[in-house]
């Protein structure tokens, strides 16, 4: 399995980018799976549907499953959270595995970065990152592409990992 991630601040295009890129990757007959740190508390079920409520009323875990899809919901309950490489070996195997967020873990990852969000560059502090997709241009030697152009940080993913 392949390892690929992508960093940069709030706002900054990520979940957009790889919403582009998927397709991409899956078109070229790859098995692609995803990692996507969230902020602290986040919901994946809805108010009032039966996950939450038996989450909500303790459960450690629950898992729903139906003939389509299933998801597995775990709450820490004050343990630590799980390093990334743990959440890593829960994933089925695959060609592929993306992962967004996490940006100071030490793998290959693209810093995608947009002006407007205020925030400082990562790369300049961050060896893993091997390339950026950005608003602008600027002074790296880093490759770089568009935040738009998902061909080409596609191509940039593949060839990186060796699956190109």
């Amino acid at each position: 399995m392949k390892i690929f991630g992508f960093a940069g601040w709030s706002g900054s295009g990520k979940t957009t980018l790889i919403e582009k890129l998927i397709p991409l990757f899956v078109a070229r007959g790859l098995k692609v799976s995803l990692v996507k740190h969230a902020h602290h508390s986040f919901e994946v079920d809805q108010p009032g549907k039966d996950s939450y409520r038996h989450r909500h009323a303790g459960c450690r875990e629950v898992l729903v499953t139906s003939s389509r899809r299933w998801v597995l919901m775990h709450e820490l309950r004050g343990a630590a959270e799980p390093s990334l490489e743990e959440h890593i070996k829960r994933i089925a195997p695959c060609d592929l595995l993306l992962v967004e967020g996490f940006k100071r873990e030490r793998i290959p990852k693209l810093e995608v970065y947009r002006a407007s969000v205020g925030e400082a560059l990562l790369h300049p502090h961050d060896d893993s990152i091997v390339g950026i997709a950005c608003d602008r241009r600027l002074d790296t030697r880093l490759p770089q592409f568009d935040l738009d152009d998902a061909p080409g940080v596609a191509g940039f993913v593949l060839t990186h990992v060796g699956l190109g």
